[in-house]
Formats: structure tokens, C-alpha cells, sequence
């Protein structure tokens, strides 16, 4: 079941926690998390494990880096997330196709703009159908940023798919 208080927005890498996105989604859902992250990936995902801690249920959204961080959450700790939602994630990130053993049964949306010139749609598009077994993968007309698409969004619908 979607519960607010176990919602949490990362960042990209440039992002902060008052980001075009974050501020969107703290309007939405003035419980979740959004924190700043900084440093490097394993050093944001230290941060992540300390946020999340041992309870379970969460629903991730995460933007480019952010988007890689919720799902090698997901990976690491399954039975933790209740859903993904990823924008433009930076799934080529070279460790994370190698650490997959098999794929992800977290429920996960993504979306990618067919305009991304930082991180390609087709290499992502291949990566995501081999790592999550309950995607949807939606194509927007759209760049990197996603700044149109995240406005279109009815969030709380997708959040709450499932529920």
C-alpha cells in the first residue's frame, strides 16, 4: 500500500533537494523524503541505506543518478521497495548491468525522452528489459531533464498502482 511517509525523491547528480522536480513532488507529498545527496555513488548510496534504515515498503523515485541509486537499492535490498519510478536513470553505469544476477520484481515505471543526449534511450531501453521483470518503459518526447514530462504526470495514480 502507497504510503506518503515512505516516499522518497533522489536526485540526480547536479540535482539538489530543491530541484524543478523535488519542489514538484514536496507540493504533491509534503511528507516524503528528499534529501541531498553528494559525494560519490558509493557514498550516496551509504547515505541512501541510512535514510531508508531496515523499514520496508518504500516507493523510489529517482532522476539520472538517482534513478541508477533506486535501482541498485532495489537489487540490494528487494524486499524493501514496494515501487520504482525512474527518469532518465543512468542505467549504463557500468557496475550496475554487471551486478545483476537476475531481474528486479520490484513494479517499475520508466520514463526516458526520446531527446536524451546524455544518457541514450536505446542502450537504457535494452538495459531496463533485461533488469526488471514488471516494467513499463515509456518513451516521452522529451530531453534529459524531463522538466515537461514530470508536469504531465498524474503521480499520484502511478504511485498508487498496486494499492
Amino acid at each position: 500500500m502507497f504510503n506518503p511517509k515512505r516516499l522518497i525523491f533522489i536526485h540526480g547528480l547536479e540535482g539538489t533537494s530543491q530541484g524543478v522536480k523535488a519542489r514538484l513532488l514536496r507540493n504533491l507529498f509534503p511528507e516524503m523524503k528528499i534529501p541531498d545527496f553528494s559525494g560519490s555513488l558509493e557514498e550516496r548510496m551509504l547515505q541512501l541505506y541510512s535514510i531508508i534504515g531496515n523499514t520496508d515498503n518504500w516507493t523510489i523515485i529517482g532522476s539520472s543518478l538517482g534513478g541508477l541509486m533506486a535501482a541498485m537499492f532495489a537489487v540490494q535490498r528487494p524486499m524493501q521497495v514496494r515501487r520504482l519510478v525512474l527518469l532518465a536513470p543512468a542505467l549504463i553505469w557500468p557496475d550496475f548491468a554487471a551486478s545483476l544476477t537476475a531481474p528486479i520484481e520490484t513494479p517499475t515505471i520508466l520514463y526516458h525522452g526520446r531527446h536524451d543526449e546524455l544518457i541514450p534511450l536505446l542502450r537504457v531501453r535494452e538495459i531496463a528489459h533485461q533488469a526488471f521483470s514488471h516494467l513499463e518503459f515509456i518513451e516521452v518526447d522529451d530531453d534529459h531533464g524531463l522538466y515537461q514530462t514530470v508536469q504531465k504526470i498524474d503521480w499520484r495514480e502511478i504511485l498508487e498502482k498496486g494499492t
